[in-house]
């Protein structure tokens, strides 16, 4: 079985972030009790997460799919990683040969709201963790407030910019290229998963997380929520 395929039969664990209510919410339980700023970072709970879409513009482009996986700490608990596919009548059009998601699939995928709300109620407690979150904070802000009425409004932490920060202090400049998610992965010796699958990307970002925190002299200046914070 396909790593995707696993993680979408792991569980439905639920973790725990905070979206600030734009309405009544239209009876979703607003996420609330953020980690603290000074939270350490291995006592610190988070969301790692990943989307697919059929773009890159929030507002014109789709939200097809949202995966997710709780880390504790030092510890990803694979027992909560879900993946939740959105229904689309409108099909993937050209982005299907990036993410596989056919329209067949999307036609059988959950309903906006319900999958938002499952986010929603993963992210309780827990600061969001993504590889350049812009992506996951847009599609996501923009899914929550237009189909629930909430805005999302959580602690983020980014592996892209704790990357590049890292090499920063060591007196490189990276250029876009050295960023990307399997790229930085290489440079620490994890290994290669199916690109696209928005679990196994969450669950990428969360391996690449605990490398880039796990020591040496530049993972020792990220010590806590705050010191990871651009």
């Amino acid at each position: 079985m396909a790593l995707a395929d696993r993680l979408r039969v792991l569980g439905r664990g639920l973790g725990r972030g905070l979206a600030r209510p734009l309405s009544a919410g239209r009876g979703v339980r607003v996420p609330e009790h953020p980690p603290a700023p000074d939270t350490p970072l291995d006592r610190l709970p988070l969301l790692a997460v990943d989307v697919e879409t059929t773009g890159l513009r929030p507002g014109r482009d789709r939200l097809l799919s949202i995966g997710w996986v709780p880390v504790d700490g030092r510890v990803i608990d694979l027992s909560g990683a879900r993946e939740v596919v959105l229904h689309d009548t409108s099909g993937a059009g050209e982005s299907v040969t990036l993410h596989g998601l056919t329209d067949d699939v999307l036609a059988a995928g959950a309903p906006a709201a319900e999958a938002l709300g499952e986010f929603l109620a993963a992210l309780q407690g827990r600061a969001l963790l993504a590889h350049f979150s812009v992506v996951e904070t847009g599609f996501l802000g923009e899914a929550c407030r237009r189909e629930l009425g909430v805005r999302l409004d959580v602690p983020v932490v980014d592996t892209l910019e704790l990357e590049r920060r890292h090499m920063e202090r060591m007196g490189t400049y990276p250029r876009g290229e050295d960023l990307r998610l399997a790229r930085v992965r290489q440079r620490y010796g994890l290994p290669t998963y199916r690109s696209h699958s928005a679990s196994a990307d969450a669950l990428a970002a969360a391996e690449l997380f605990l490398a880039l925190t796990a020591g040496g002299e530049g993972a020792r200046k990220f010590t806590t929520l705050r010191s990871t914070q651009v």
